[in-house]
């Protein structure tokens, strides 16, 4: 059955080479940005610079990666009469809403952001706080109002899931935990730094909101056939996002280390500044690139499975660990 991108479709039958790739994605993204503004229009009783603060984060130049993973998992199943526009803004909503609070003094205290200065740096750090607070609820405002109530109750409890203190919150915390002492943590529990830590960080603070996002394009269309998705899909996409979300935050941190700032968009080397506790630290640079390189190559075998109108999330997945920024 044809998806819901049918001007794409003959692009997305076969694997793209990485420019034609690229080009796909930045045309998908246009959209995806038009539809983010749709959902910012002004609204009676919502200050106009609360709205500029949540426009100016959110309208950023960005990956869109978020809500590509929510479009890209619905045009794979390949269902009529699939809206996944709802659910993939109400993603990048909740991930615009982190990059705000991430960026403030009391977190990582960054003052550059996709290639332009924070939202606190614009409009100070309290209106910065309450723009990442209504743009989290505007994500389940979203939600609510665009689904059917059980549809819509499924994709609440997933993006709450991957969000909250058990997700990237809860991954946040733990990051925040570790900086400046990479080797040992000084908690409750003492414990030497390892691999396995590293990966269960980020698996919370990256990797759950990448997770939730390919499950929501998979609840939103089947719930176009008033269905909901098989657990051996669900499986099959909570496997390939753990495998594409710690090889994003690998990429990440090499780009710290070898990156340039005017491509990654943000100030580099500062996570070895900070002391935080990186994968080029704890394994050095050419054992994350291929660490990088593994969990890409299982990304791409678990998207297979799902047939040949989702050879665009095996694409991501290379695509993802060759960027540069």
């Amino acid at each position: 059955m044809p998806g819901v991108f049918k001007e794409t479709r003959v692009l997305q039958k076969i694997s793209m080479d990485q420019d034609n790739f690229l080009n796909f994605w930045k045309g998908l993204s246009s959209r995806v940005d038009s539809h983010l503004n749709n959902f910012l229009q002004h609204q009676e009783g919502v200050p106009n610079r609360l709205l500029d603060a949540m426009r100016y984060s959110v309208l950023a130049p960005g990956k869109r990666l978020r809500p590509m993973l929510v479009l890209l998992t619905s045009d794979a199943l390949g269902f009529e009469n699939t809206n996944p526009w709802p659910a993939a803004c109400a993603v990048e909503f909740i991930h615009a809403y982190s990059l705000i609070h991430d960026d403030l003094p009391a977190m990582d205290d960054d003052d550059l952001r996709r290639g332009r200065p924070t939202c606190h740096r614009v409009y100070g750090e309290a209106l910065a706080i309450l723009a990442g607070d209504a743009l989290l609820t505007k994500a389940f405002e979203i939600l609510a109002k665009s689904y059917p109530p059980l549809a819509s109750a499924e994709c609440c409890l997933e993006l709450a899931k991957g969000a909250g203190a058990g997700g990237m919150v809860g991954g946040q915390v733990e990051d925040l935990a570790w900086e400046g002492k990479p080797g040992v943590r000084a908690d409750d529990h003492p414990k030497t730094a390892n691999i396995n830590h590293l990966k269960t960080l980020h698996d919370k603070k990256t990797g759950a909101l990448i997770r939730a996002s390919l499950k929501l394009g998979a609840i939103v269309s089947f719930a176009s056939q008033n269905q909901k998705p098989p657990e051996d899909l669900l499986q099959i996409l909570d496997n390939y996002g753990q495998n594409i979300g710690l090889a994003f935050q690998v990429t990440d941190d090499l780009l710290d280390v070898l990156g340039k700032c005017e491509s990654a968009g943000k100030r580099v080397g500062k996570d070895a500044q900070k002391g935080k506790l990186t994968y080029p630290g704890l394994l050095g640079i050419e054992q994350s690139k291929l660490l990088a390189a593994d969990l890409c190559k299982d990304a791409q075998n678990l998207a297979s499975q799902l047939g040949p109108n989702a050879a665009p999330l095996v694409d991501l997945a290379e695509y993802l660990v060759s960027r540069d920024h």
